[in-house]
């Protein structure tokens, strides 16, 4: 928004809107540069009481309880992502031609604030895979002996990492929807779109909108634009790019790639896309066995982060070594135990329903755990795609009505139990549940396609919830 560009920060005004993990930075490192910064914040509360009289305590100017009003004389507003766009402080903004940046815009901004050369940004987004992708980016970018870092929405504060005392030679970002919304000058190196599916939809007003956002990632892209095969609307967001002559779109596939493609052939990862004559030529990279866990939907994250690190020119060598080196953060398909023969496996971090589905495709025979928040979403399409491979279902939270007449309607034969509890001991009862539907050999999954504050401080405690549930069970049955 707005046609005032800043070049010179000393005694610009500044407004810094939210505080948290991208605000309080952004407040910190204005301030240092000389900026005259002012946080407003919609919330006062004791936390951010406290975070605000630390700001106070530099010089910087804190307006608690009203994010509405545009404070007189700014310049630019740096807003936190999760700010929605039609928040009052941006139509102010716009009538007064100031324009507004997201943490990242800053961060682009100020990447050779000191004269460093900066390091290039690899870039990732999508509905689902973010951060898993990233970190195995990392994980193979290091492996390659290269500087690098995973930043950005995976919670490590790119401002840090571009102005931090530490030098990269690459960074891996990740980047959301609402990040690339209030990121209009970003150029990656190179960048993917993972995949495509509806959500935050009432944070961006329509699916054209969220899609439009994801698609910012490919603007003025250098030397690759990654694309799922499997995703049209993925490979469309690229034909839309405007990119740097010479960049190239890259499609990755579970299937046998074509040229200018990553894929699986006979159990390994191969390249025909960063090869010599790529119409006869394949590169393999690494055995599908040496990616954990090797569901379809993470093989598809490692392609994704193969093809990145090769546009980077990282050797074949480095992705295999890479990907043998990652580990999965907590709640992500982790294999909590085996407990009479049942495998109990903790997704907590599915939480819509494309992750859901990708969790669900993993395994043959599941008694499935869902429920939670639903945000919007309805789960006719998952239930229907899923309903050969499950044994039972236990359903939990405030909108499982929605999972249950899903069921109902595409899968009548599958066993449902539905509890209605939402107190400390509701996990365990759903894993005693599940355990009392399942067989040897099935799976028990935590896949909940929905959001977990109605229950659950957020989705960690919710996996943690399950995890010590399973144990219980396994200390019962030993």
């Amino acid at each position: 928004m707005g046609s005032r560009q800043v070049t010179n920060w000393q005694g610009k005004h500044v407004t810094v809107a939210g505080l948290g993990v991208s605000g309080i930075p952004a407040a910190r490192v204005l301030h240092g540069l000389g900026a005259l910064v002012t946080v407003v914040n919609d919330g006062d509360d004791e936390r951010t009481r406290t975070q605000a009289a630390e700001l106070e305590a530099l010089g910087v100017t804190v307006r608690l309880g009203d994010g509405a009003t545009l404070p007189e004389g700014t310049e630019l507003i740096v807003t936190a992502p999760g700010w929605q766009p039609d928040k009052p402080l941006f139509a102010a903004a716009a009538a007064a031609d100031v324009p507004v940046w997201g943490d990242v815009e800053l961060a682009w901004r100020l990447r050779d604030q000191d004269g460093r050369k900066p390091a290039p940004w690899l870039a990732v987004t999508g509905t689902n895979g973010k951060t898993t992708t990233v970190q195995m980016l990392a994980s193979i970018l290091r492996a390659a002996g290269l500087r690098t870092a995973a930043v950005g929405n995976i919670g490590v504060s790119l401002l840090d990492a571009v102005l931090g005392e530490e030098t990269y030679d690459v960074l891996a970002v990740e980047l959301s929807s609402y990040q690339l919304h209030w990121a209009p000058s970003l150029r990656a190196h190179s960048a993917t779109v993972l995949n495509l599916a509806p959500d935050h939809l009432d944070w961006h007003g329509s699916m054209e909108a969220y899609a439009a956002d994801k698609g910012r990632i490919y603007e003025g892209n250098q030397v690759a634009c990654v694309y799922n095969v499997a995703d049209k609307a993925t490979e469309e967001l690229v034909r839309g790019a405007d990119v740097e002559e010479g960049c190239r779109a890259i499609g990755f596939t579970l299937a046998a790639p074509a040229p200018s493609q990553l894929g699986v052939v006979d159990g390994i990862l191969v390249d025909r896309a960063f090869v010599e004559n790529r119409q006869k030529n394949a590169q393999e990279l690494a055995d599908v066995s040496d990616v954990n866990p090797p569901a379809p939907h993470n093989i598809a994250n490692a392609l994704a982060a193969a093809a990145l690190a090769r546009a980077f020119g990282v050797p074949p060598q480095a992705v295999r070594d890479g990907l043998r080196a990652f580990r999965p953060d907590a709640h992500r398909i982790a294999h909590v135990a085996d407990v009479d023969g049942v495998a109990y496996i903790d997704d907590s971090k599915a939480t819509n329903t494309h992750a859901a589905e990708a969790s669900l495709a993993a395994y043959e025979s599941i008694v499935w755990i869902a429920g939670g928040l639903a945000k919007g979403a309805t789960f006719d399409e998952l239930v229907a795609k899923s309903a050969k491979r499950l044994r039972g279902a236990v359903l939990i939270g405030a909108d499982r009505a929605l999972i249950r007449e899903a069921l109902a309607r595409h899968a009548p034969e599958v066993p449902v139990v539905d509890l209605d509890r939402t107190d400390t001991g509701a996990m365990l009862a759903a894993v005693q549940e599940a355990a009392r539907l399942s067989e040897p050999g099935d799976t028990v999954l935590l896949a909940p396609a929905c959001a977990s504050m109605d229950m659950f401080t957020n989705y960690n405690k919710r996996g943690d919830a399950f995890a010590e549930a399973v144990r219980e069970l396994g200390a019962a049955s030993a």
